[in-house]
């Protein structure tokens, strides 16, 4: 545990340096039409976008490990921020270290899924939100019921979208993809990591007592939520349905979401129907 403490010490100095610089290897998003901005606390730098007004709404983009704001725009079944912001305070983030965005800071080994919920909170804290609603596509799952563990009081409602979670026929399916993509395309950008630091990383994150659900909580974390959920299913290989399902059940205030609802395009503004029913019948007067 020191020397991992140490390593993240010293090489705070790069981050930050990694951190000013342009990225010029991030993805493209030309659609982003919001200004971006940024966060730094203790050796980490996020990237955000923060548009709309009203209550405020923290959506999750997906892509796993490449969790960015451009995914958000180019990537997701719909562009959540857009669809929304005429109606609540959109915030959205690139992930830290995802290689596609502008998000850095430690890769911390002993606590992969606290560390990205530290920055989500971070965030929230830094533009003065106390209550938030939230929205997660694919990886934003995971977080979201991490965020519900980690601060209860603080999650309004949440829609869960296309959750990330264990499928026992492909066990080591999250932990294969990044390390023969994310993880050298992060060593290539920073000079600080290697592949070992890498590896140990994936294997907290997605490995251990937790691996069989939904990788950051256990069923008696989900079943202790109190937050309306409405979650949206499916099944893609990262994607399980049938982790998706248990979720539901075992949330005590959850619904679910049609499906399939993204398979052909007609079905995608009744899914973003349901979603709009969802957060106006949970929203509260203030925050």
């Amino acid at each position: 545990m020191d020397i991992k403490r140490r390593d993240l010490l010293t090489t705070g100095a790069m981050v930050m340096a990694a951190a000013s610089a342009p990225r010029a290897f991030a993805q493209t998003d030309m659609k982003v039409s919001a200004e971006k901005k940024f966060y730094q606390k203790n050796g980490v730098r996020i990237c955000y976008v923060d548009e709309g007004s009203g209550i405020p709404l923290l959506i999750i983009p997906g892509g796993g490990q490449n969790s960015s704001i451009a995914w958000g725009v180019n990537s997701a079944p719909f562009d959540a921020a857009a669809t929304f912001k005429n109606e609540y305070r959109c915030i959205t983030a690139d992930l830290r270290n995802a290689t596609t965005g502008a998000s850095v800071g430690p890769l911390e080994v002993d606590r992969p899924w606290d560390s990205y919920a530290d920055d989500q909170l971070g965030l929230m804290d830094h533009l003065g939100i106390k209550k938030f609603m939230v929205f997660g596509f694919c990886i934003g799952g995971p977080f979201i019921w991490n965020l519900i563990k980690r601060a209860p009081d603080r999650i309004i409602a949440a829609v869960v979208s296309q959750p990330v979670g264990f499928r026992k026929e492909t066990p080591t399916l999250a932990y294969d993809t990044y390390m023969k993509g994310w993880g050298p395309d992060l060593v290539k950008q920073r000079p600080d990591l290697n592949m070992e630091t890498v590896e140990r990383f994936l294997i907290s994150m997605y490995g251990g007592k937790r691996a069989d659900f939904v990788h950051c909580v256990n069923r008696e974390d989900v079943r202790a939520c109190q937050s309306p959920i409405l979650l949206m299913p499916d099944d893609a290989p990262p994607h399980p349905l049938v982790i998706g399902i248990e979720s539901a059940m075992l949330a005590p205030k959850s619904e679910i979401g049609m499906y399939p609802w993204k398979d052909t395009p007609d079905k995608i503004p009744v899914a973003i129907r349901q979603v709009r029913t969802f957060l106006k019948a949970n929203r509260p007067t203030s925050t």
